[in-house]
This record gives C-alpha cells, structure tokens and sequence, in this order.
C-alpha cells in the first residue's frame, strides 16, 4: 500500500506548531529540519504518534522529525502546504534562550546544505583517482581534466558556496553576500595579496581564499550587521543601490584586513586541536568517538563535528577521526539490525531490521538508529561494541577519509588514496570487522524486549493475562522511584513509563474507585486479582488537573478500553514523574510472572497470573 506522504505532512505540520511557528525547514537524507520561533508550540509526543515518524530531536529553537528513506516525499508534500516564514527563530518573550541549541542550529543550517554538493564532488575525485591507478583511464587525458575540474569546483568554490547558505540563514542579500565573498577569490585580487600589496598602510596577509570556509562565514555576518545598519539610514528612494554600494566598499576591506585572516587562523585552529587530541590518544580516540556517535548522532550533535571534517579535507586534504569512525559506526548499525532480523519473533521488527540494516551499510544509519536499535539497548549494547571494536581497526591502521560525507558501501571509494593503494583496502577491513563484531554481539545479546508470545498464558491453563494499560517502557517495579511502589508496600507489579497519555484497561474488571484526583483507578478483575494504576508520582496534588476519567465507580470494563486520558506535555512541563506502576494489591493470591522489561505495546501481557490452590 502506498504510504499518505500528504498526510503525514499534514500531521507534522500541525504539531510543529502550524506554517506561523516555521521560519525555516530543510531535510537532509533521513530528517527534516524545522527552525522554530516558539518551541513551546511544538507536540513531541504528538509527532512521535505519527505513523511514518521514526524520532523526533527537540532542542532550544531547533526540531528533528526523523521521517527515514521517505523524507523528500514528506518534505515536497510539506513544502505545498505554506512558505515557512512566519516565525523569527527567536525564542518568546519570557522564555530562556537554549545558547546551545541555537548554536547547533546555526551550524548545521549553514554546513548541512553543502554536504551534497562536497560529497557529490568528493566521490567524482574518489572514482577519477581509482580509475587511474587501475590503469582504466589516464589522467592527462582531457576527459580525465574535465570531470576532475568539475568535482573542484565545489571545493575551490566553497567560499562561495558557504556565502549562500551564511546568508541564507541570516536572511541577508545573497547577491552581495556572493559577490563581496566572491571578490577574495577573483585572479587579481589573488595576485593582488600574494604580491605583498599594503591597504590603508596594512599589508594583506598571503592567504589563499579558496577552498576555505571560515572566512567567508565572518565576512557574511559582518555583512550581515552593515546591511541591517545602512538599511536603516538609507533614504528609500536610493536604497536599492546606495545599500550594496556601501556593504562592497565596506566588507570585501575589512575581510582582507583583519576578518578573513582571523577566520583562517580559526579553521587552523580547529583543525590542530583536532590532529592534537589524534596525536595523544591516536587510534583509541577514532574507537571512542565511533563508540559514542549513537549517542551524539541522537541528539543531533554530530553536526558540530562536520566544520572540522570540511575544513581538514579542504586544508589537509583527508580526514583522519570522524569519518573513519563514522564508517565503524554505520556498518555497525547495519550488523545489529541484520542480527535482530534474525533473533526476533516479532515479524514486524523483522522486516523493518532488514531495512534498516541495508539503508545501513549504504551510509544512512537514522532508520537502523531510531527504528531499531535505541529502541532496544541489548542491540545498542551490539552497536556500540561493533563501533569500539571497528573504531579499533581503522584507527590502529590509520584510515583516511578524502570526502566529507556518510560512509557506507555505495561511498568506499572516499576512501581512495592514490599514493597508498592500501587506504582502500583498510577501509573495508574496517567494514568488515564492524559489520561481523556488532552482528555476533548482537546476536549474543539480543531478546526480544516485549514479552514473547510463548510467555503469554494460554487459555485454559489456569492463568490470566494482565495487559499493558499504556503504550512505553516497561520497567521493574524497584526502578520507580517512590519507596511505596519500589519496596512493594502497596503490592507487586511492573511499571510502565508511558509514551502516550491514554490509559486502557489491563483486564476484563469491574471498577472499584475512580480517585477525586482522577491520576489512579482501582479494579477488581473477573480472576478476582485487585489492580491498582496510578499514573505518575505525586500527581495527587493536581486535583485532577490534567486528567480526564473515562469511567466512573462500578462500571465494567473490557481489557483494551480506555480510563483515562492525560495531558502528558502539560505534566512534563511541571515537572512529574509519569512512571505509571501497575499493582497487583492482593498478590498472596496468586503465583506471578512478569515479563521482560522493555518497548511495550498497550495490550501486550505483562503479567501472568495463576491462583496459588
């Protein structure tokens, strides 16, 4: 059946809060990327329900909806349905401004537009380099020159290239931005600053502006600030050329003088510090960062690696950390994913393991990262073994990246090195090592997470299954933290941290007490087993605010059908504990089993009881 793109769009929308909160949405190859005025008007849970969501990250003005392979459809569907302009990216009025998700936000709203176009061009130069050390064609031949020309471009006018998406993201004039970032490159502005030339009694330093990146960032936000000010003193009626007149006259100077000289000093910096933490943990600290990219790459934060792996490929000419373990990361996803495949019970994990697994080891890790493996922390265990022992590899053989992009099987080819016909071959012994090291610990480890069907009490056995009564994580009734429910004082159970505030029932009952404050409902089940569900910790104290009883005193009820509802963003917000425990009050009585802790669905078995004889 053919997926409703138009319709998840139209859900994704509204729970980011409408057109009027997006000032400025993007995707890349798994997410979209929405840049929010009012991160308060953003439903987390809301798009997490989303059929076709697989994640979402939150952070500050910054919000990730992780769509997977899907994600241009999505995103053309979403770009019929408004302009996205209607917010400032500000944070409201009152509201404490996230200096670090901003931050994140900035970089990635510049960095990640370029990542196609280096990549495109990286893996151009990667085959032209292959193809003539296999002798297939020759590199003085002008087809040869041509296509290696082509793929240059995109490094030698990366300046130009970061002016577009700097002032895009600045929302100022990106002609003149191009233009005054332009001027750096011209022939004989080069000649001009090699030659030693001295402006306003200062001589130029000798820098050679393409390829470079962080110089043409500060001379687009000082345009950024001249553009705004001469805008404001400029008559009308001479704005439209009176404004770029004074901002050329003003930036491409002050960029050859001082901006463009400390921006250099900056993408050196950078990258020393990089070479530097290299050169004192050498291949342990490619093994730790592949290890922990799961994580960062959760929470967005790789993105603040992709300055550096740009600015060393275009400086250096390779990378030597973050794309080597990014290669041990991705395969090692793939790996855990194909060994769920084949551990699992659950067909429809099954199927989307292979999936994932494949997208994978071609490079795009978001539908192995949030469909499979965060889902289920044995085969995270798998990802990050497979990461540290793979990290291991490419680090003690000293693999180097010469194309900043996603490594993956369709990509190898970043890692050609025409002066060390070895590069290639460590890069897939890397591949291979990753791949087998979190397919075999995964393997070891994996159990499915929700109670196995063989767990479940058949009919007729004596037993009677209590259902999950919410959507989320089960856990052990000790992992609550309220003595009352940990030490069991009110009775035995498990506990679910809910992921959608609607509450069912776990059984066939008739209802005992619907509390004034409306947070806990007590039963009597036809086994004659006395429930307790009390959602969140604590949340007496709202007398009822935020919950809303879907039954009353003595009405029966079925097992699947709904108690209660509850705001859970509005309950988050002031700070409760939802952690919802599910107690047997009467547990002498029966002979219990409690399934094994993880992702549950509402109405999978969770516990299992057999009336003691």
């Amino acid at each position: 059946m053919a997926k409703n793109y138009a319709g998840i769009a139209k859900e994704v929308l509204k729970h980011v809060g409408g057109e009027a909160n997006v000032s400025h949405l993007e995707h890349c190859s798994t997410r979209l990327r929405f840049s929010i005025a009012d991160p308060g008007k953003v439903d987390k849970e809301a798009l997490k329900g989303i059929s076709g969501v697989m994640g979402v990250i939150s952070s500050g003005n910054q919000c990730q909806v992780v769509i997977g392979n899907d994600v241009i459809e999505v995103y053309d569907e979403l770009m019929k349905l408004g302009t996205f302009s209607g917010g400032s990216g500000a944070a409201p009025t009152g509201e404490k401004k996230d200096f670090g998700a901003m931050a994140l936000d900035f970089i990635v709203g510049i960095f990640q537009p370029l990542v196609p176009a280096i990549a495109g061009a990286g893996i151009l130069k990667a085959l032209l380099s292959l193809l003539t050390l296999i002798h297939v064609m020759d590199s003085g031949s002008v087809l040869y020159t041509v296509l290696y020309q082509a793929a240059d471009a995109a490094l030698y006018f990366l300046p130009i290239m970061v002016a577009v998406t700097m002032s895009t993201k600045l929302n100022c004039n990106r002609l003149v931005a191009v233009a005054s970032v332009g001027a750096l490159i011209l022939p004989a502005m080069t000649s001009l600053i090699s030659g030693g030339a001295v402006l306003f009694g200062m001589q130029l330093q000798n820098i050679a502006y393409t390829y470079q990146v962080f110089p043409a960032i500060l001379s687009v936000g000082f345009l950024y600030f001249v553009e705004k000010f001469v805008t404001k003193i400029s008559p009308k009626p001479i704005r439209v050329f009176f404004v770029p007149m004074v901002c050329f006259a003003v930036v491409v100077p002050v960029t050859l003088l001082f901006l463009g000289p400390v921006g250099f000093t900056v993408g050196q910096g950078l990258t020393a510090v990089i070479l530097f933490l290299y050169d004192k943990l050498g291949w342990l600290a490619v093994a730790l960062l592949a290890a922990i990219l799961p994580f960062m790459i959760a929470m967005g934060m790789h993105k603040a690696l992709v300055p550096y792996a740009v600015t060393s490929i275009t400086e250096m000419g390779e990378e030597l950390l973050y794309m080597p373990a990014s290669l041990a990361h991705n395969i090692s996803e793939g790996g855990a994913c194909f060994a769920v495949a084949l551990r699992t019970k659950d067909n429809d994990l099954r199927s989307a393991a292979i999936s994932a697994g494949i997208s994978a080891i071609f490079g795009i890790t978001e539908p192995a990262l949030y469909g499979v493996t965060l889902q289920h922390k044995r085969a995270m265990t798998g990802v990050v073994i497979g990461s540290f022992i793979g990290g291991l590899t490419v680090g003690l053989t000293g693999l180097k990246a010469f194309v900043a992009m996603g490594p993956g099987l369709a990509g190898m080819a970043m890692f050609v090195d025409v002066e060390n016909s070895m590069n290639i071959v460590w890069g897939f012994a890397g591949f291979g090592v990753a791949l087998a090291a979190s397919f075999i610990a995964t393997f070891i480890l994996f159990k499915d997470e929700d109670l196995a069907e063989s767990k479940a009490p058949k009919a007729g056995d004596g037993a009677a299954m209590i259902q999950s009564p919410l959507d989320g994580k089960l856990v052990p009734l000790s992992e609550v933290n309220d003595e009352v429910f940990s030490a069991g004082i009110l009775g035995e159970g498990m506990a679910v941290i809910p992921e959608k505030g609607e509450l069912y029932a776990p059984a066939d009952a008739v209802i005992s007490t619907v509390f004034e404050s409306k947070h806990a409902i007590s039963m009597v089940c036809d086994n004659g087993a006395e429930l307790l569900l009390h959602v969140g910790l604590d949340t007496v104290k709202l007398e009822g605010k935020y919950f809303d009883a879907q039954v009353k005193d003595g009405d029966r009820v079925k097992a699947g059908q709904l108690l209660l509802k509850f705001d859970m963003k509005a309950l988050k917000k002031e700070g409760y504990d939802l952690i919802t425990p599910v107690i047997v009050a009467n547990p002498a009585k029966f002979q219990m089993e409690t399934a094994t802790p993880g992702m549950v669905k509402q109405g999978s078995a969770i516990l299992s009881l057999t009336e003691r004889g």
